[in-house]
C-alpha cells in the first residue's frame, strides 16, 4: 500500500444457498441462491445504498455474483470479480454434509475437527493457501482503493481464514475464533500499511432467524 489512509472493507458471505439451507458443505460447487437468499442480498443492496460505497468486488462464484446485484443497483457501481476470493474447495465434503462425510471418512472427519487447517477433507485445498491467496486479494484492494470503502462479497471459510491470517491468529482456530459468518452480515475491516483492524464482526443486514 502507497497511502496511509485507511481504506474500509466491508466483508459479506453471499445468501443463503440451498446446500447451506441443508448444512452441506459448499465450495468451488457453483450452487444457486434460495428465495431466503435471493432476500438477504435484497436487505444487502438496501444497506448499500446508503454506505458510501466506492466499490463492489466479488469471489466468481454465482452465488457471491448474485448476492452483489442488488448492491450494484442500488449504488450504480460495477461490482469487479476477484477470482482468488473463491471459497475453499472441500474435496470430498463437497456436497455432503458431516454426518454423511463421517460414515465415509469418520478418521479424516476427526483429524480435520481437530485441526482443520493441518488436514484438510480429502483432495481438498491446502487451507493455509487459502487464507494466502485470499489475503493477498483482500491487501491488493487498497492499491486501487486507497483511502475508499468497499463491499467484498465472497464465503464464509475464505473469511475466516482471511480474518485469521490478517490478524495473526492460527489458521487451526477459524472453526473456534469465527464460528460462522451470516449471509449477508457485515465485517468492517479497516487496512493501512500499519495491518489490519477488524472493527465489527458479523453484523446482520437482515433479520435473523430466532436462536
Amino acid at each position: 500500500m502507497t497511502t496511509t489512509a485507511a481504506t474500509t472493507l466491508f466483508l459479506t458471505r453471499h445468501g443463503e444457498t440451498v446446500w447451506h439451507e441443508e448444512n452441506r458443505y459448499t465450495g468451488v460447487s457453483d450452487i444457486a441462491l434460495t428465495p431466503r437468499g435471493l432476500e438477504q442480498a435484497e436487505a444487502l443492496g438496501a444497506w448499500a445504498a446508503g454506505a458510501g460505497l466506492d466499490a463492489i468486488v466479488t469471489s466468481p462464484l454465482s452465488r457471491a455474483r448474485r448476492t452483489a446485484e442488488p448492491a450494484a443497483r442500488a449504488t450504480g457501481i460495477a461490482p469487479v470479480v476477484e477470482p482468488d476470493l473463491l471459497e475453499v474447495d472441500f474435496g470430498v465434503a463437497e456436497g455432503r454434509t458431516l454426518g454423511e462425510l463421517r460414515a465415509s471418512h469418520p478418521r479424516e472427519v476427526d483429524a480435520f475437527l481437530d485441526d482443520p487447517a493441518a488436514h484438510p477433507f480429502p483432495s481438498g485445498e491446502d487451507p493455509r493457501s487459502a487464507a494466502a491467496r485470499g489475503a493477498a486479494a483482500l491487501l491488493r484492494i487498497p492499491r486501487d482503493h486507497p483511502g475508499q470503502r468497499v463491499l467484498v462479497v465472497a464465503h464464509n471459510t475464505l473469511f475466516r481464514l482471511v480474518l485469521c491470517r490478517l490478524l495473526g491468529l492460527p489458521e487451526s482456530t477459524y472453526r473456534r475464533v469465527f464460528p460462522g459468518l451470516h449471509n449477508c452480515a457485515l465485517t468492517e475491516l479497516r487496512l493501512t500499511p500499519a495491518g489490519a483492524s477488524l472493527i465489527t464482526l458479523n453484523v446482520p443486514t437482515w433479520p435473523l432467524p430466532p436462536a
